[in-house]
């Protein structure tokens, strides 16, 4: 695996500038960062709401009585943008019966994926992903691992051409596929990425990440906690003392900031069914986001673990 060094991680934040990195927070510490979308400007709350395994409910009124709440817990507390796909089961069938649900002051920034082959295909899968959803239209439709990206990036560009969807996004969730994604960033008009990175798989820092920030490439970041492996690796461990002042009080908001404190990275979408990690994961994304020493400083502990 491919990770930065110290010397390689100070020359990549000095090559990307501080434009990305600062936040909109003009409500005070107690307000969601944003970050822009760099082709357009948009202001993107830098926690999102993932909906992999976690909103794959069938048509149980129990989880998803607990999942309304989470939502509006997630809107209340400055959250925009939910990110789904067809792959996550009843996902999407779930979303759609949720968002009618949220207040008037809902905010919604609309991510899914088509994840198919065949242009045709494809077209009837977003069009489905729109109806159970119940949006007039997508902000964000992505190419879910690459799958047939050839025809369906020649779908999207008519379609935010046509006004159906906004921005274009690729996704990967595999390292083997980092190349080829690559590739695409550098080759084609792409206004968003989707992937993996955390504070124990940081390959991306070496490749995609400074791509995205030299392209104008907003980053979306998914298994922010490596599915559950960061929380096990600090089991019975306290959140070191030199990073709680930043309102880094947990284990969860230690994670997520690391994440949110890189340059390039845009937001990211931990998922959950639980309003106590939706209140938790959310903060993360308010007060102060640790600087490239400390993002150091950070790396080296858990490394030391």
């Amino acid at each position: 695996m491919t990770q930065f060094n110290r010397r390689q991680f100070i020359k990549l934040s000095g090559l990307i500038g501080c434009n990305l990195l600062v936040p909109e927070n003009v409500l005070g510490t107690s307000s969601m960062i944003r970050k822009p979308v760099p082709k357009t400007g948009e202001m993107i709350p830098v926690i999102g709401l993932g909906t992999s395994r976690t909103f794959h409910i069938e048509n149980d009124p129990d989880q998803l009585s607990q999942l309304v709440q989470v939502c509006q817990q997630f809107f209340d507390m400055g959250g925009s943008l939910i990110d789904s796909s067809p792959m996550y089961g009843s996902a999407e069938q779930a979303i759609g019966k949720i968002l009618p649900k949220m207040n008037s002051n809902t905010s919604l920034f609309a991510a899914t994926k088509v994840w198919i082959e065949g242009q045709q295909a494809g077209i009837r899968q977003m069009e489905t992903s729109r109806k159970l959803w119940g949006v007039n239209q997508f902000d964000l439709m992505q190419i879910h691992n690459l799958v047939d990206w050839r025809t369906h990036l020649e779908t999207l560009n008519t379609m935010k051409l046509n006004g159906q969807i906004r921005y274009i996004g690729l996704t990967t969730s595999h390292g083997r596929d980092h190349q080829q994604l690559i590739s695409i960033m550098s080759s084609y008009s792409i206004d968003c990425v989707q992937i993996s990175y955390n504070l124990i798989d940081r390959e991306v820092e070496s490749s995609v990440l400074p791509l995205a920030a030299k392209k104008g490439i907003a980053v979306i970041v998914n298994r922010p906690f490596q599915r559950g492996a960061l929380f096990r690796k600090v089991n019975g461990l306290t959140v070191p003392k030199w990073i709680v002042g930043m309102g880094c009080d947990t284990w969860a908001q230690f994670f997520l900031k690391f994440i949110i404190s890189h340059p390039a990275v845009t937001c990211v979408i931990p998922a959950t069914s639980k309003r106590e990690h939706l209140s938790e994961n959310m903060l993360a994304g308010t007060g102060d986001l640790p600087n490239q020493k400390q993002r150091l400083k950070m790396i080296d502990f858990m490394e030391s673990l």
